[in-house]
């Protein structure tokens, strides 16, 4: 096995893990008969661990004025493609197509801390002449567009490594909408007929995979997963969203959003029977006091992270519920079926908190009306309760806690691609006062969380970027560059340094002219902030390791499987991972 260099210009090796690839999720490896590919992989603890995603760039994929959309639509629902599947032509179709996107293949790529490139890990499929475990063409992929996918988490042992993806074959159309399998989960006003289930993977230190199917987030996406397996658990936590039609929502869509509980699988995919969504956490803005919207989506979720023995998760897009930090309260419920926590919908994690190990035991006759019910989600005390219809200025996405008292969140800004020929800049986002990495302190005195401080510097809000092989000027489909700039962050890692420090690395969103912002090539940064400050230190700013290439795109980041948990604690400021 070969291992590439430093040079990031060049397109670095890729080695391939089959499906067939055994992990027992226990961590003990080889033990009890699992299957070591001839092509293994080698994670170096500490590293860091970068989801990619590729198109292939087909003008095949679709055929402009012919292809149909979404595919195999009703008639009265059917449009026809503009573009054909040429990169970044092809995703002009979102402007015909409000469900358009095309299934890609996942690279994870193991990187130093400082960005310096040592190789990568495509999450193959089953066309593989040797393995017969999957259909022919059928895989885990990702629907190249859809930015909120394949965030990266360690799990709680630190021994593996979790994403999500669609087990579908690539080059499908539109799957990122389609329903799940399962006739109970199928929404017969979604526009796209198609049907695919959701998958978690999770690879170990040495690039084997274990895949578990799930019917959850039909009619949309799973976006980011969590085991844990700790303390003789065995579970994993997701988040996502669902539905893809009209209102009211079925039972199977309610209850297939948001966050969810999945017992990990060791049989083949195709052998995988997961039944109906399970429900881990709820919420309704009706905990608040507001008037109830369209149900099940106030848990459009979609970064996910565990700190102290509690699930937290942000919401930061769509035009239901509140853009903001929630957590799930095991704690227990008041005389009136009111979470402990936060009986009037905010709060803060109880002292005995401990993780869920079960799904929320739900009144399915109430699903209709309120959802998924007792809700046993909170706001986090100090983070906003304004509806997101109404803000402008709150779009979190990932969290990352450095200590009991402070705790990073990302903020994706709000994608206005508004743009200066004067100035050359996106001036939407260059104007942004929020949007970049946010760094909230608790204060015990007021027992909730305060904003210390936004960094933007060395982002360049707003300022665009070159990326070879673009299409020079601008967008015809738009009237706007196609070159991209940086809008905010989306999913982020850190570790605190034995000097006082918090290291955090951190994949940006962005605008451009694309027809499909979630198709640009973006950015993975790294910034190292005073932990102890309270007001931005002069000085710092983020750099730039790594920029995505032409028709590729980077989604998650975290550290490698096999890095010890309490790794993000005392670390060197200057370890490149050697």
């Amino acid at each position: 096995m070969k291992v590439a260099g430093s040079h990031l210009s060049a397109r670095p090796p890729v080695f391939r893990a089959s499906l067939a690839a055994t992990l027992l999720l226990s961590g003990v490896v080889g033990a009890t008969g699992a299957l070591a590919d001839e092509d293994d992989i080698n994670f170096r603890p500490g590293n860091l661990l970068v989801s990619r995603s590729v198109y292939d760039n087909n003008p095949a994929n679709v055929v402009a004025g012919t292809t149909l959309l979404p595919p195999n639509c009703a008639p009265a629902n059917c449009v026809t493609a503009t573009d054909n599947g040429t990169y970044p032509f092809v995703f002009n179709n979102d402007a015909v197509d409000s469900s358009f996107g095309i299934t890609a293949k996942i690279v994870l790529d193991q990187l130093e801390p400082s960005g310096r490139f040592i190789n990568s890990l495509e999450v193959e499929g089953s066309h593989d002449s040797d393995h017969r475990d999957q259909p022919a063409g059928n895989q885990v992929v990702t629907s190249f567009s859809s930015k909120s996918e394949i965030a990266l988490n360690l799990s709680t042992d630190g021994r593996v490594v979790t994403f999500m993806g669609y087990q579908a074959p690539l080059n499908a159309l539109d799957v990122s909408n389609s329903n799940t399998p399962t006739p109970t989960e199928v929404d017969p006003t979604n526009p796209v007929p198609g049907s695919f289930a959701r998958v978690v993977a999770a690879v170990d230190a040495h690039g084997h995979f274990q895949f578990t199917k799930t019917n959850a987030y039909s009619g949309n996406n799973g976006r980011a997963a969590i085991l844990n397996n700790k303390n003789g658990a065995n579970v994993v936590y997701t988040a996502g969203n669902a539905g893809n039609g009209g209102n009211p929502q079925p039972n199977g869509i309610i209850i297939g959003a948001g966050l969810q509980i999945l017992t990990p699988q060791r049989t083949p995919l195709d052998a995988q029977d997961p039944g109906q969504p399970t429900p881990v956490g709820s919420f309704n803005i009706t905990q608040l006091g507001l008037k109830a919207d369209k149900t099940g989506k106030d848990t459009n979720f979609r970064g996910l992270t565990i700190s102290n023995n509690v699930v937290y998760t942000t919401k930061g897009s769509g035009g239901n519920g509140i853009n903001t930090v929630y957590f799930i309260d095991t704690t227990g419920f008041d005389a009136n079926g009111k979470p402990l926590a936060c009986p009037n919908g905010v709060g803060l994690p109880g002292a005995n908190a401990t993780l869920p190990t079960a799904p929320i035991v739900y009144d399915a006759t109430k699903l209709q009306t309120l959802g998924v019910t007792p809700y046993n989600m909170c706001v986090l005390k100090g983070f906003t309760t304004t509806l997101a219809k109404t803000t402008t200025t709150s779009f979190p996405f990932g969290v990352w806690f450095a200590n009991a008292t402070t705790l990073y969140v990302t903020d994706e800004g709000n994608g206005t691609a508004t743009f200066d020929p004067v100035s050359g800049k996106f001036t939407a986002a260059a104007a942004q006062p929020t949007a970049g990495l946010q760094k909230w302190v608790f204060d015990s005195g007021l027992g909730a969380w305060k904003l210390a401080y936004v960094l933007q510097a060395g982002l360049n809000l707003g300022v665009p970027y070159s990326v070879n092989g673009l299409p020079p000027g601008q967008n015809a489909g738009t009237g706007l560059p196609w070159t991209p700039a940086a809008d905010g962050l989306r999913n982020l890692i850190g570790r605190v340094n034995r000097d006082g420090t918090a290291t955090i690395w951190a994949i940006t969103s962005t605008v451009s002219g694309s027809g499909d912002q979630g198709a640009d090539p973006n950015q993975l940064v790294m910034i190292t902030d005073k932990l102890a400050a309270t007001a931005a230190p002069a000085g710092e700013s983020f750099s730039v390791i790594r920029t995505a290439r032409f028709a590729e795109v980077l989604r998650g980041v975290s550290f490698t499987p096999g890095t010890d948990p309490d790794h993000d604690r005392f670390a060197d400021a200057d370890d490149h991972g050697h």
